[in-house]
């Protein structure tokens, strides 16, 4: 290899999980380019790296850290109060790209975050832009908006004003009488979307973009739900838990098969209107409104909204139902009948472990990628199945904890290279294929902990299997000195 194509043993030390702080804190020097910032953003650290990243001087290293999901959060405390406003933009923010999941940060993180006064010395973003990537990034847990009303601060209580909807008779109450007089005016500011004459005399000017929202959320005057089945805006209405119930009857009879099918989970449909739906011509409501018994609530049709109609690839990002069914109920509807009650149990991470054996094991395809997906137990057999056969699923499915990292030897002949590469790095392999014709598979090879250190030498000179070789955890810690000097140094 030669003296200028280093980047791939610097990136293959980089994420090496044998590389001690000493090694890693080398990494966060400006020479080693990009290899430093992708350190810090895409592994866990060991203390001492740790430490040495969240009071670099580069702020580049400390703006990576904060978008980094493998280090324990609460760890991350110190960088809600950066002197750079650019990194404490990017902790609020979390990860770029899409992800299924984010992690929830700590409250004393985001107390930290949605009480600061300023946006930090850089002058580059304002407290307020903080606050917005906060609120769009899904780090903030449901269980922290719920205590936001009766926090200390009161720029905290002003926030759950934004939620008004959410709050109890008390809070509301509580939040309209307060010491402060900014939650006072934010709480008379946000009572509206509770008050149908307010939001009829809103409405014009809120604009089509906003106007679903209003009509599906807020409780409304006959006049403006008359006005939605005159213009056709009706459908809006379909989950909106305010609206009278002859507005509820009138959907569960609309021309409209979709909007039958939407009515038909709503938990406050009648005995009488449930009997009609359950012999309605379209085979989809039926089976819609069968789903679970009568009565129904309105966390059960959440947690039901969220499956129907995804299949079996969708990426929707994972949310719980807010507020959560109870775990009898989803225990109950993973011995239902109904696939799409199984799924829904599939859904829920709390499942217990001998449900979770049950539906490993179900009939239903959708059933049993969603608990791999989403269920910490799921079986290790099960986790293999689905990234063999759904391919769309591997990148969330080998971020999971319990994904398997043996037991792969079988398909070393697979056609597909992402498995054939999995296969590579099984520490059981007997011979690892550095010469696979797929480079993928060549750097998963050479990065399998079963070869020795001097297999690795020959390996660190080609350039299919250097950044593989690097990453090795095999590799002596001496070496990696070593091909650090070089890199960052140059040749002596």
């Amino acid at each position: 290899m030669s003296d200028s194509s280093y980047e791939p043993w610097l990136l293959g030390i980089a994420f090496n999980p044998a590389a001690p702080s000493d090694v890693l804190i080398r990494l966060m020097d400006p020479a080693a380019s990009e290899a430093g910032p992708l350190m810090c953003a895409g592994r866990d650290l060991p203390d001492a790296a740790l430490d040495a990243a969240l009071y670099h001087p580069d702020r580049r290293i400390r703006q990576a850290l904060a978008l980094n999901q493998h280090v324990d959060a609460s760890r991350l405390a110190p960088l809600a109060t950066d002197p750079s406003g650019l990194v404490r933009a990017c902790l609020a923010r979390g990860p770029l790209g899409f992800r299924r999941w984010v992690r929830p940060l700590p409250d004393d993180i985001l107390v930290t975050l949605l009480t600061a006064q300023d946006g930090g010395e850089d002058n580059k973003v304002s407290a307020a832009d903080i606050v917005g990537e906060l609120a769009a990034s899904r780090h903030i847990p449901e269980s922290f908006y719920r205590s936001l009303a009766g926090r200390e601060h009161p720029a905290l209580r002003v926030q759950a004003t934004f939620r008004w909807a959410s709050l109890t008779p008390e809070e509301r109450e509580a939040l309209l009488h307060d010491p402060d007089p900014e939650v006072r005016k934010s709480a008379q500011e946000s009572r509206w979307v509770l008050d149908p004459e307010a939001v009829e005399a809103k409405l014009p000017s809120m604009g089509a973009r906003n106007q679903p929202w209003v009509l599906g959320s807020c409780a409304l005057s006959p006049a403006v739900v008359e006005q939605c089945f005159a213009d056709g805006t009706a459908p809006a209405l379909v989950w909106n838990p305010h609206i009278p119930a002859d507005a509820v009857a009138r959907l569960a009879r609309h021309p409209d098969a979709g909007v039958r099918l939407l009515a038909a989970a709503r938990p406050d449909l009648g005995p009488d209107l449930v009997d009609e739906l359950e012999k309605d011509p379209d085979e989809n409501v039926r089976t819609r409104v069968r789903l679970h018994p009568f009565p129904r609530t309105w966390a059960e049709c959440w947690a039901i909204r969220m499956v129907i109609g995804h299949g079996t690839d969708c990426l929707l990002p994972f949310a719980a139902p807010n507020p959560e069914p109870g775990p009898g109920w989803f225990a109950a509807c993973a011995v239902s009948e109904e696939p799409v009650l199984r799924r829904v149990a599939a859904n829920s991470p709390l499942l217990p472990a001998d449900l979770v054996e049950t539906l490993a094991r179900d009939d239903d395809e959708e059933v049993r990628i969603r608990l791999a997906c989403r269920h910490p137990l799921a079986p290790p057999r099960l986790l293999l199945d689905v990234f063999v056969t759904r391919p769309v699923h591997r990148p969330h499915l080998l971020t999971l904890s319990g994904f398997p990292r043996t037991g792969w030897a079988h398909l070393i002949g697979h056609p597909d290279p992402e498995v054939r590469a999995l296969a590579a790095a099984d520490p059981a392999l007997p011979d690892p294929p550095v010469d696979d014709p797929d480079e993928s598979v060549c750097r998963a090879a050479a990065a399998n902990p079963s070869l020795t250190p001097e297999a690795l030498e020959p390996l660190l000179t080609h350039p299919r299997t250097a950044r593989g070789a690097a990453t090795n955890p095999s590799l002596p810690v001496a070496r990696m000195h070593a091909l650090l000097d070089r890199c960052l140094n140059g040749p002596a």
